[in-house]
């Protein structure tokens, strides 16, 4: 674990979740009237990824992916993610019967989704577990912090500025995911 690898994997995290260009979610979530209690969607966040980190490669194992190949199709996932954030697309639905506000959708799938959990264990493939683990804690201090303060910030930054947020970490997510699939490509055929 250095320095280096916990911001590396912190900003990866941070790219994928985007929870700063979910503030308008967040803000449409409060404005129908959902309960949004930042402290236990947080924790409930973070629970999902820690256990998703140290229980994730076993679960592959059980369908014989290796972590390698799962890292492949995480950096295409990735690619996916980056397109949606720099096209404004929703490639990936979420379910529109869901009435909770804490845990679905902003526990899961808006903090704790499916571009996370893939994220993390395809960082497996190039990190140590304790740099993705501060990594996470780090992301979700940050999350805790953008639920409580949603309204000021939108306020701050105005829907350009979350607009244009969005799209600089879209690009970054693409040059990650490029950079994954490439690496993770080449060992998963040399092998």
């Amino acid at each position: 674990m250095t320095i280096q690898s916990v911001i590396t994997v912190s900003l990866i995290l941070f790219s994928v979740i985007d929870i700063v260009g979910s503030i308008p979610v967040i803000l449409d979530l409060k404005n129908r009237e959902f309960k949004i209690e930042s402290g236990k969607a947080s924790l409930i966040a973070l629970s999902l990824m820690v256990v998703f980190l140290y229980m994730g490669q076993g679960l592959l194992a059980l369908f014989h992916v290796d972590i390698k190949s799962f890292a492949v199709a995480g950096s295409i996932v990735l690619f996916i993610i980056g397109m949606e954030m720099i096209l404004g697309r929703n490639f990936f639905k979420d379910d529109p019967t869901s009435k909770s506000g804490t845990l679905v959708p902003i526990a899961f799938p808006l903090i704790a989704g499916a571009g996370t959990m893939t994220t993390i264990i395809s960082l497996k493939s190039e990190f140590d577990n304790v740099s993705i683990l501060l990594g996470i804690v780090v992301n979700i201090v940050f999350v805790y912090i953008v639920l409580k303060s949603a309204d000021r910030i939108a306020k701050i930054i105005g829907p350009g500025g979350i607009a244009i947020f969005r799209k600089v970490f879209g690009i970054i997510l693409l040059a990650i995911a490029a950079k994954m699939f490439q690496s993770n490509f080449q060992l998963m055929i040399g092998q």
